[in-house]
């Protein structure tokens, strides 16, 4: 009966059934693999959203701006050891 009533489908079920040979779908049990490799595509796609949002976020947050102390203090930090090695130069040996 193929008039979409469903007994076809019920009775093709009912005939793999007393032939012995059962399709999972017909035994109720998930093909091998399938329920993992969901989980694990589920988990994959997760951690990349993860990752994706932490970048995001990372990118867009305002960085502080430059303290001009701590600009002031390199400065003269770099201004020393330039001094420094002037005076190793000059250094009688």
């Amino acid at each position: 009966m193929a008039d979409g009533s469903g007994l076809e489908t019920y009775a093709n079920h009912a005939n793999s059934a007393t032939n012995g040979a059962q399709t999972p779908a017909a035994s109720g049990a998930a093909p091998d693999g399938s329920v993992t490799g969901r989980t694990l595509t589920f988990v994959g796609v997760a951690l990349v959203a993860a990752g994706l949002v932490y970048a995001l976020v990372r990118a867009t947050l305002a960085r502080p701006p430059a303290d001009p102390t701590t600009e002031r203090i390199q400065q003269l930090i770099d201004e020393a050891n330039r001094l420094l090695k002037q005076l190793d130069e000059k250094k009688p040996e």
